[in-house]
C-alpha cells in the first residue's frame, strides 16, 4: 500500500464505490420485484375478499341468522344466567313449566369446561313446542339440547307433555 501514488488510490476508491453501486443496484431491483408481486396478489385478494362480502343487506340479514353465545363463566353465575334466560323463553312461548331441575355438571366435550343440564317438564300445546324450539337458539347461553320427549294426551291431542333437558358450559 506504501508503494500506491494517490493516482492509484483515488482509482481503487472509485471501484469499490462502483462495486457497491452495482450490489445495491442488484439488491434494489430483485426488491423491487418482489414487491410487484406482492401488490398483484393482494389486489387479487382484496378483490376475491369485495367479492364475497357482497351487500350490505345481505351480510346484515347473514349475521341475524347466526347464533349469539357468551363464554362460559364459572359454574354459580353461568346457572343463574342461563337458567334466567331459558325462563324467559319459556314465558315467551307460553309455556307454564315445573320448576327448573338443574342437573349436576359433568364431563364436556370441550377441554377445561364442565357440562351443566337444566331440565324442564311442562305441560303445553304442541304449537307452543314449535315457538320453544324455533327461539331456543337466541339463548347466548345454550350449548345444545341433550334430551327432549313429547308424550301427547290420548284424549286432547294438541295437549302435549314436554321434557326437555337442554345445556350449557360452565368453567
Amino acid at each position: 500500500m506504501k508503494k500506491l501514488s494517490k493516482r492509484d488510490i483515488r482509482a481503487l476508491k472509485i471501484g469499490a464505490v462502483c462495486v457497491a453501486a452495482i450490489l445495491v443496484f442488484l439488491f434494489a431491483t430483485g426488491l423491487r420485484e418482489r414487491w410487484g408481486k406482492v401488490r398483484e396478489e393482494g389486489a387479487e385478494i382484496k378483490a376475491q375478499l369485495e367479492a364475497i362480502s357482497g351487500d350490505k343487506t345481505r351480510q346484515a340479514g347473514l349475521m341475524s341468522i347466526v347464533p349469539v353465545f357468551e363464554m362460559p363463566i364459572i359454574e354459580e353465575e353461568q346457572k343463574f344466567l342461563f337458567r334466567k334466560k331459558l325462563d324467559e323463553q319459556l314465558k315467551k312461548a307460553g309455556i307454564k313449566s315445573k320448576p327448573l331441575q338443574i342437573l349436576t355438571a359433568g364431563k364436556s366435550p370441550a377441554p377445561g369446561y364442565k357440562l351443566l343440564r337444566i331440565k324442564c317438564s311442562a305441560k303445553c300445546r304442541f304449537g307452543q313446542v314449535f315457538d320453544l324450539l324455533a327461539r331456543l337458539n337466541e339463548n347466548p347461553y345454550l350449548v345444545g339440547i341433550e334430551e327432549m320427549r313429547i308424550k301427547c294426551d290420548p284424549k286432547k291431542r294438541q295437549e302435549v307433555e314436554l321434557n326437555l333437558t337442554v345445556s350449557t358450559f360452565v368453567k
